[in-house]
């Protein structure tokens, strides 16, 4: 299999999760403070691979200035245009309750919850392409640290969608492009960006980065915190942990 191929495929499997996550948010009543406890395992676990895999990589790739600018710019980027679909609808697009609006209470909002979506999910499918530069194997703990936190994201966010009235095909048709555009993110992470510099790859490692801790603060932890704010902090840690002790035995 290409490297191009084998990026795909990977982006394309930890995207898969959304769906896999939707359907058990849409279809099952899920107890709200079992989707945020999910919630919150999952932030811990993103935690952990933006520490340990991202930003500790792009350090030691282009070191500490390339690495600080790409993360502020990315979290920036993230932070402006998650304000623009915030002001169409898509400000509660992660949240398990009735904070969704419908599409006869907000007209539009169908498209910016879609786009908000994609918003979260392309840093971390173009990083997962990236992990697999340098001819090396692809980065194990970041797959399934994506992976792992997709679940109670599609979960959280299908159950939302649900209270607010959207059918299924909207559903299962938004999580599973989103799915599609995962793994095509992925490839073209890999595809462009294998002939440039390290400190260039370093930056853009950070960007990443960068949009996915801004991502956690503005619309994971939230939820995580509405229904199991007494427990958010041992659970977040147990993700951490989780993830960093995959990140242990990859090495």
């Amino acid at each position: 299999m290409t490297g191009l191929a084998s990026a795909g495929g990977w982006g394309l499997l930890a995207g898969s999760a959304l769906l896999l996550g939707a359907l058990f948010g849409y279809l099952a009543r899920v107890p709200s403070g079992v989707v945020a406890a999910v919630m919150a395992f999952g932030s811990g676990v993103l935690l952990s691979a933006v520490s340990f895999e991202l930003i500790a990589e792009a350090h030691e790739i282009g070191g500490l200035l390339p690495t600080s600018l790409g993360a502020l710019v990315g979290a920036l980027i993230y932070t402006g245009a998650n304000l623009a679909l915030a002001r169409h609808g898509a400000r509660h697009r992660k949240r398990s309750g009735s904070q969704q609006p419908s599409e006869p209470e907000q007209p539009g909002s169908g498209t910016a919850i879609a786009l908000g979506a994609l918003l979260d999910g392309v840093p971390e499918s173009i990083v997962i392409g990236i992990s697999l530069l340098g001819g090396g194997g692809v980065g194990v703990t970041t797959v399934a640290a994506v992976f792992i936190s997709n679940v109670p994201e599609g979960l959280s966010s299908a159950s939302g969608m649900r209270r607010a009235g959207r059918g299924r095909g909207y559903v299962f048709g938004m999580w599973g492009g989103i799915a599609v555009i995962s793994g095509v993110a992925a490839a073209t992470g890999y595809g462009l960006l294998g002939g440039v510099s390290g400190e260039v790859l370093a930056a853009i490692t950070a960007l990443a980065a960068g949009a996915m801790l801004a991502m956690i603060a503005d619309t994971m932890i939230p939820e995580a915190f509405e229904s199991a704010h007494m427990w958010i902090g041992v659970i977040t840690v147990v993700g951490f942990l989780t993830a960093f002790g995959i990140s242990r035995l990859e090495q």
